[in-house]
């Protein structure tokens, strides 16, 4: 993304528009207080984060024994409760479904690529589902401190031997079916990256003209085999990023409010809820629509305003794609791809 003098003039940003992550999956009923269980507090859940001055809903859904559900009838029934209860959120499914543990000794890992493809297929379908490139660790717990996770169920032996030894596979054969799939379904995928290796992925499949869509991501900061906190290494991701891309900063437990602070002052987006965290500070606990309405005042109290549920469809693009690689590049604001015998630099076409 470029930078010109004004960029940092909330009044040139985008409006913010603040993903929440309400659900937990990791987490177990007593975990959280707020972790909710019955349909019903699903339901109030995205209500709640919503009326807070959230706009995108970060989705999983948990069975009355409390543990992740893997039964697509569940995601269908929530994202028709949905539909009519935050009409102007952005539905977005959370393409590892349910990664928990069965229970204690058990591992945590993401399902195969039929199950999760079959995301595609819900019904009413929502507007994104977030996908992974490369496959890699994914260590949950590596930043974690004692003081993240006391009082948890991963604090317990098992559960945190079953989350360090976790990876999540999305290579080749999982990312080109699925993003097929989701295009066939009109579903955006929302990419989750951690990497400039992984966004060169991404980056490879536009100028191959694999993808021909809006660019929307995550840049995930939870350690482990993802990005860590290095404040430089987010400041290179931000820079990294095409133009038109819509960029939203995802991190875990007590560095979600900082390093979404500086998300904000950049004038990309973020992601908060008890899926990343669940503390204010240390020892004092912090539920999801507290820090949703943590990342308003961030915003208000640098002058930045924050987007409405329509307005967040209309950053996000939602429902639109593109017609060729050529648009594509042009419209994500990336130079074109070299011609046969040019030499040098490419240039924006003018």
């Amino acid at each position: 993304m470029h930078f010109h003098d004004d960029s940092l003039f909330p009044e040139n940003q985008e409006k913010l528009v603040i993903q929440a992550a309400p659900y937990g999956p990791e987490w177990l009923p007593g975990d959280a207080d707020d972790l909710p269980l019955t349909m019903d507090e699903h339901v109030q859940a995205a209500v709640d984060c919503y009326n807070a001055g959230a706009t995108v809903l970060h989705i999983h859904v948990r069975e009355l024994d409390g543990k992740g559900s893997k039964r697509l009838s569940m995601f269908n029934e929530l994202i028709g409760r949905l539909r009519e209860a935050v009409p102007d959120m952005v539905l977005q499914i959370g393409g590892s479904i349910s990664f928990a543990p069965e229970g204690e000794g058990s591992e945590a890992k993401w399902l195969d690529f039929d199950s999760r493809h079959m995301l595609a297929d819900l019904d009413p379908k929502p507007d994104q589902v977030t996908i992974a490139i490369n496959t890699s660790q994914m260590n949950i717990v590596e930043i974690m401190t004692d003081d993240d996770l006391e009082g948890t169920s991963i604090a317990k032996p098992d559960y945190y031997k079953a989350y360090r030894d976790m990876y999540l596979e999305a290579g080749p054969d999982f990312y080109l079916e699925h993003l097929k799939r989701l295009g066939e379904s009109g579903i955006q995928p929302h990419f989750q990256l951690a990497t400039l290796a992984q966004l060169e992925t991404v980056e490879r499949l536009i100028r191959s003209g694999v993808y021909t869509g809006p660019l929307v991501l995550n840049y995930v900061a939870i350690g482990g085999g993802f990005a860590g906190r290095h404040p430089a290494d987010l400041i290179e991701f931000v820079r990294r990023v095409p133009d038109g891309a819509v960029l939203t900063i995802e991190s875990s437990m007590r560095a979600v409010a900082p390093m979404n602070a500086i998300g904000i002052a950049l004038g990309v987006h973020v992601r908060v809820g008890n899926e990343d965290n669940l503390w204010r500070r240390k020892g004092e606990r912090m539920s999801s629509v507290e820090q949703v309405e943590q990342m308003v005042q961030i915003s208000e109290a640098l002058g930045r305003d924050i987007a409405t549920g329509a307005e967040a469809r209309k950053i996000y693009r939602i429902g639109e794609t593109f017609a060729s690689t050529d648009e594509t590049l042009a419209q994500l604001g990336m130079v074109p791809n070299r011609r046969p015998g040019q030499r040098g630099f490419m240039l924006r076409d003018a």
